[in-house]
């Protein structure tokens, strides 16, 4: 039992490295906002919601891969009951124009490398072989 006071050290600074990114961003007054996106100007409504596209996007990407390529189905048919061509480059990037100004940004600010692009082209290729 004379450990007790290294084990109590021990814990005190572990507790304290492990949330130094806190304590650092408390103490420095700077905080996590979500960065300013360009949001379409085209269309005012897209496939879902805002919030379900913010939270869930990836999942419904997926799930129209799986869908268009394993099945052959390419209609999204939305809550509301609009058709939509289940498509990156057609339907979401047909809005979403600015990939450094949208997709960018959120995946470079949440830390996510997407691997969209490993099958899509991504649209500055597209726009340079045009000019």
């Amino acid at each position: 039992m004379r450990d007790r006071g290294l084990i109590f050290t021990g814990l005190v600074l572990f507790l304290g490295l492990i949330t130094f990114p806190v304590w650092y961003n408390l103490a420095s007054g700077t905080s996590s906002k979500p960065p300013e996106l360009k949001l379409p100007t085209t269309e005012k409504q897209c496939v879902a919601p805002t919030e379900t596209m913010r939270m869930s996007h990836m999942e419904m990407l997926i799930t129209w891969r799986d869908q268009v390529v394993r099945q052959n189905d390419r209609t999204y048919v939305a809550a509301d009951g609009k058709r939509y061509d289940m498509s990156l480059t057609n339907t979401c990037l047909k809005c979403h124009d600015n990939k450094a100004e949208f997709c960018d940004k959120c995946h470079d600010y949440a830390g996510v490398k997407p691997y969209c692009w490993d099958c899509h082209i991504d649209p500055k290729l597209v726009q340079r072989s045009k000019g």
